[in-house]
C-alpha cells in the first residue's frame, strides 16, 4: 500500500522507540516552565508539518521542550520558532509572521517543515542511535513530498542527518560537503538540492551569527534555483 503523510504522523505520534527520550519529553510534560504552568503540554513526539505539495524541506533539529514539546507542532512556541517563522513569512512561505500555537491560523505555502529526530533532547543533544531510529520517518516524508526541489537542513546536526537519508531516498553517493551556512550540494541530475543554513537558536541569532537578512536572502536564493525567481 502506498505510503501518506498522515499514515506517518499517526505513527510518530504514538512513537515510543527511545526510552531515554520518552522519560524526558513526559517529565517535562508533567513538570513544565513556571511560564507555562496552566498549559497542557503535548509532551509526544511532533509530526511534520506543511503544504503536502511542498517544492522546499526544511529541517531541524529535534522539538525544543518548551517549545514544540508544549505545543505539539514543529517550530512553535519558541524563540526559534519566531526568528523562523518570520523569516519563512517574509521570503513569501508562510501566510503569517507567527507560530504560537497549533490552530493559530499558520500555513506554509510550496514548504514543509519537519525534524530529524521528533522528541524533544535532554540538553537539546539527540544521540547518533537516536537519530538513527528517528530517520525512517523522515525518509519517508521525503518519499511522500514527491515534488521536493529543495532540502534545507537547520544547522549541523539535520545536515548529518541528511547525508545520510538522501542516497536512500533520491540515490546516489552521500555528499561530502561539510556543513556551512549557504552551502549548496546538488544530488544528482533530476534530483532536490541540498542547502544548509545555520540552526535559528538563539546562540545564533542573539550572537548575530545568523541574522534576518541572512535567513531571508537565503531562501530567496533557494526558491530563485528551482523556480527562477529572485526571491521576496
Amino acid at each position: 500500500m502506498p505510503d501518506s503523510l498522515g499514515e506517518i504522523r499517526d505513527e510518530v505520534v504514538v512513537c515510543r522507540k527511545c526510552p531515554r527520550l520518552v522519560a524526558y519529553r513526559e517529565r517535562i510534560a508533567q513538570e513544565r516552565k513556571r511560564e507555562f504552568a496552566g498549559e497542557m503540554y503535548w509532551g509526544r513526539p511532533v509530526p511534520g508539518f506543511g503544504d503536502p505539495a511542498a517544492r522546499l524541506v526544511a529541517v531541524g533539529l529535534a522539538p525544543a521542550a518548551h517549545g514544540s514539546n508544549r505545543t505539539g507542532r514543529v517550530f512553535t512556541g519558541d524563540r526559534s520558532a519566531a526568528f523562523l517563522v518570520r523569516g519563512f513569512h517574509a521570503a513569501g512561505f508562510a501566510n503569517q509572521p507567527t507560530s504560537v500555537r497549533r490552530g493559530d491560523g499558520l500555513r506554509y505555502q510550496d514548504l514543509y517543515l519537519t525534524a530529524a529526530v521528533r522528541c524533544a533532547p535532554p540538553g537539546n543533544h539527540p544521540t547518533p542511535a537516536e537519530r538513527s531510529r528517528c530517520a525512517p520517518y523522515l525518509e519517508r516524508e521525503l518519499r511522500c513530498l514527491t515534488e521536493v526541489r529543495a532540502i534545507l537542513a537547520l544547522g549541523g546536526f539535520a545536515w548529518d542527518a541528511l547525508r545520510d537519508i538522501v542516497p536512500t531516498v533520491y540515490g546516489g553517493d552521500r555528499p561530502r560537503a561539510a556543513f556551512a551556512h549557504g552551502v549548496c550540494v546538488p544530488l544528482g541530475p533530476g534530483r532536490p538540492l541540498l542547502w544548509g543554513s545555520y540552526h535559528p537558536s538563539p546562540q545564533n541569532t542573539n550572537t548575530g551569527k545568523l541574522t534576518p537578512a541572512m535567513f531571508v536572502e537565503l531562501l530567496g536564493r533557494i526558491r530563485a534555483s528551482y523556480d527562477g525567481r529572485k526571491g521576496p
